[in-house]
């Protein structure tokens, strides 16, 4: 399994394919070719300075007689935990810092709403199964450090965030929550939403930490759009991508903490499937780097004991309801992903697919209320 060596799909098919088959493996692997953004110079020389990669892309409607065009920059960061995993608190200082020097340059860029990765405060110390110290990096969702502290850089920069972070919810016995907050460009609180899926495989010992979310499948209205959060393993669960667009989301963000060895070869096709069944735009986030954690744990497998998770292969990406998407972010460096966006789309799409107004939703219902029921027999026909 590749490592930090090799950095990127996209990289390797530009270095060996002559330019004629380069375009025409685009055009299958990734749809309508998306615009490149001319983003600001200022911008470019920042993000060298910070030694992150910047990219950006533009996905582009039919133009209407009466509706505007709906345009909005959407930035997706990915990064990896810049000092060891411990101890608390100076981890999350320095994580404040990175982020907001890359949220800095999304603001350079004209970014509307922006997306960290998962439980993005600190390291994915979830596969060691140990509380203290992981469990010190759980705060308040309302009133926590990194909530004020999005709260600021919404306020100062106009600029919705989505704030992935482990809850500590004091209201309900102290327990844990895997939840991302969605802050106002004004900097008010807009609300929260919770992981709604729990893997239990491999190392991915979430559930030794948190359950399930409770709060459904909410959508949030912003100055810019209605936007979900999916959290990494719901991108798993196509009906997990449905409920939101049910409710009305134009666009939904999956911020991950996913690792090589177990998902890449799913990654490029999931989000962005679900951006096709759904006639909306996916955003897909995912960590970069290795951690290493300072006690040795096993995985279940008969193998040896080990001190890292594996892993994390980056390579964030947005793929539209017309099946297009843009190229990833690297696999090995940190990286802002902007991509301009016209909402129109979804509509455009769904007027010529018609996925939702052929989708046989009461059928659905009505037979997935009783299979969930104990005398369920599924309806097999035999000779």
């Amino acid at each position: 399994m590749a490592g930090a060596g090799f950095e990127s799909l996209e990289r390797c098919l530009e270095k060996h394919l002559p330019l004629a088959d380069l375009q025409e493996v685009k055009r299958i692997l990734y749809g309508k070719e998306t615009r490149k953004l001319d983003l600001p110079s200022r911008a470019f020389e920042a993000a060298s300075k910070g030694d992150f990669e910047l990219q950006g892309y533009a996905f582009q409607a039919v133009a209407e007689q009466q509706r505007r065009p709906r345009t909005v920059r959407m930035g997706l960061v990915q990064n990896r935990t810049p000092l060891p995993a411990d101890p608390v608190v100076k981890q999350i200082t320095a994580l404040h810092r990175r982020i907001e020097a890359i949220v800095e340059v999304a603001a350079m860029c004209g970014v509307n709403i922006i997306c960290f990765q998962e439980a993005w405060t600190m390291p994915f110390a979830f596969c060691t199964r140990e509380k203290l110290p992981w469990t010190e990096f759980a705060e308040s969702a309302e009133d926590g450090p990194t909530t004020k502290f999005c709260q600021e850089l919404a306020r100062k920069h106009d600029m919705v965030v989505v704030s992935p972070i482990l809850e500590r919810d004091t209201e309900h016995g102290d327990i844990l929550w895997n939840t991302a907050m969605v802050i106002s460009n004004s900097g008010a609180i807009l609300g929260k939403t919770r992981k709604n899926h729990i893997p239990r495989v491999g190392d991915f010992n979430e559930s030794t930490y948190y359950m399930e979310g409770n709060l459904g499948h909410p959508v949030f209205q912003t100055q810019f759009g209605r936007i979900a959060v999916n959290i990494c393993y719901g991108r798993h669960h196509p009906l997990n991508w449905l409920m939101y667009s049910i409710n009305g989301a134009e666009v939904i963000f999956n911020p991950s903490a996913t690792i090589g060895a177990l998902s890449e070869s799913l990654w490029p096709i999931e989000a962005r499937n679900a951006a096709i069944a759904n006639h909306c735009f996916t955003c897909a986030i995912n960590r970069v780097g290795e951690e290493f954690f300072p006690n040795e744990f096993t995985s279940g497998d008969g193998k040896k004991a080990h001190r890292d998770f594996g892993y994390f292969y980056g390579s964030s990406y947005v793929a539209a309801p017309d099946g297009s998407r843009t190229p990833g972010l690297s696999r090995n460096r940190d990286g802002l992903l902007v991509t301009e966006l016209d909402l129109n789309l979804c509509r455009q799409v769904n007027d010529i697919w018609g996925f939702k107004m052929t989708g046989r939703y009461e059928m659905y219902a009505r037979e997935l209320a009783e299979a969930v029921q104990p005398s369920y027999s599924p309806k097999i026909v035999k000779e």
